[in-house]
């Protein structure tokens, strides 16, 4: 389809390069200036595909003909763009899991040998795996806190079970009954957050099917779910721990 293209300005003063124009149907932002192609200024670009071309534009240019309003229809990524987030992060990937239970895990053949009273059998060589087991090896930190109802559903019990496959692939595993995390006022969103800068706010059907997350980017709500991040990784429990005690309240 034809981009609607609308000239926004240009910084030149002679009406040609570096210019801005905006499609007037998705808001998106199309810049032209010079190529960026000084080796050493390329090495320390982060997050450049190959079929990108960084280029270079004055700030006031940006300034003073790029969008001024923020959009306010949320982002919204499909599952398999969502996965692919947990295969391009670089420090950090941490995980608030707020449901009763997930259908991906139902769905699974370790969770029907738990069911029937059996230890699981762990993939170490899904893709998951694979994934974050090569991420943590690599230095990066991968953690979660999941929410614990009281009693456990089947579903918590299974991921309690699970805790010890998380931490044999490097991730860091902690508990918290939900009756604390509605004392310490955590919301009831299940989201990861992606190197401290990136947030995917996880969306779910009535089956605990992952329909999509919203991606959020604005700085000061990343803020609030980092701020969130460290309320739960406080009063949480590391899961060894927390198994023991919820083996003594059962």
């Amino acid at each position: 389809m034809t981009r609607r293209l609308r000239f926004n300005g240009t910084g030149s003063g002679g009406g040609s390069c570096p210019a801005i124009h905006e499609d007037l149907d998705t808001g998106e932002i199309i810049v032209h200036s010079p190529r960026l192609t000084d080796p050493d200024a390329l090495a320390q670009l982060q997050h450049l595909d190959e079929d990108e071309i960084p280029v270079v534009v004055p700030r006031n240019t940006i300034i003073d003909f790029g969008p001024k309003a923020r959009d306010t229809e949320p982002r919204i990524l499909d599952p398999e763009t969502f996965a692919r987030l947990f295969e391009n992060f670089r420090h950090s990937a941490w995980h608030l899991e707020m449901r009763k239970g997930y259908a991906v895990d139902r769905a699974t053949d370790t969770y029907a040998q738990f069911v029937r009273g059996g230890a699981p059998t762990w993939d170490m060589d899904s893709p998951w795996a694979r994934t974050i087991g090569a991420k943590t090896r690599d230095g990066a930190y991968v953690g979660r806190v999941r929410i614990v109802d009281n009693p456990p559903t089947e579903g918590q019990l299974y991921l309690l079970a699970h805790a010890g496959h998380n931490a044999a692939l490097g991730e860091e595993v902690r508990n918290m009954w939900r009756e604390d995390a509605e004392r310490v006022h955590l919301p009831d969103e299940d989201f990861w957050i992606f190197d401290s800068h990136i947030v995917a706010l996880c969306r779910w059907d009535d089956e605990d099917n992952l329909t999509g997350a919203e991606l959020i980017t604005e700085p000061a709500r990343v803020n609030q779910y980092n701020r969130l991040r460290d309320v739960a990784m406080h009063y949480a429990v590391p899961y060894e721990r927390f198994k023991t005690l919820a083996d003594a309240r059962g």
